[in-house]
């Protein structure tokens, strides 16, 4: 069984839970579990939940997220790439989200031009291993492996919002 980090499931099992770009029941049990531990502040600093207004319901949704530090600042990005339904609804919302992790904080969300996007997408990759099933390129791959996908792969520098 190929394992992620220390995760008990194989790849294959991880990306079926989110076939067709959707978390399936299973991955929607594990989202809420996670979305918990991470806003509670029980992991690393990296692991958040991200709290964001639905585009269509406008109640706010949450989504568990692994970050990657990249010189200096904190990005965002989904592993299931542009379509993934956080992205649509922090996009709707003009990037006001809320980030928990311990505590509450509102931020903005700043989409990355895709030529700068390939080192965090790496970064990504090196960081939060239950992503590295659903990019179509190895971690260890050279930059210009991730340069080709960018465009696919959105990310999200998080910024302090002031206080609405």
């Amino acid at each position: 069984m190929a394992k992620v980090g220390s995760w008990p499931l194989s790849e294959d099992t991880l990306r079926r839970m989110y076939a067709g770009g959707r978390g399936n029941a299973a991955a929607r049990r594990f989202a809420r579990l996670w979305a918990a531990v991470y806003g509670a502040g029980l992991h690393p600093r990296r692991w958040v939940t991200l709290e964001v207004v639905g585009r269509r319901t406008g109640r706010i949704t949450r989504f568990p997220l692994g970050m990657a530090d990249w010189q200096g600042d904190w990005y965002l990005v989904p592993m299931l790439g542009e379509n993934c339904n956080w992205v649509r609804n922090v996009r709707a919302a003009d990037g006001l989200v809320t980030i928990r992790h311990r505590r509450t904080r509102l931020c903005r969300l700043v989409e990355v031009p895709v030529d700068e996007r390939a080192p965090i997408l790496k970064r990504y990759l090196a960081t939060v291993p239950g992503a590295r099933p659903h990019l179509p390129v190895d971690r260890h791959a050279p930059l210009s492996d991730f340069a080709a996908i960018a465009a696919q792969y959105p990310a999200f520098r998080i910024e302090t919002a002031p206080v609405r």
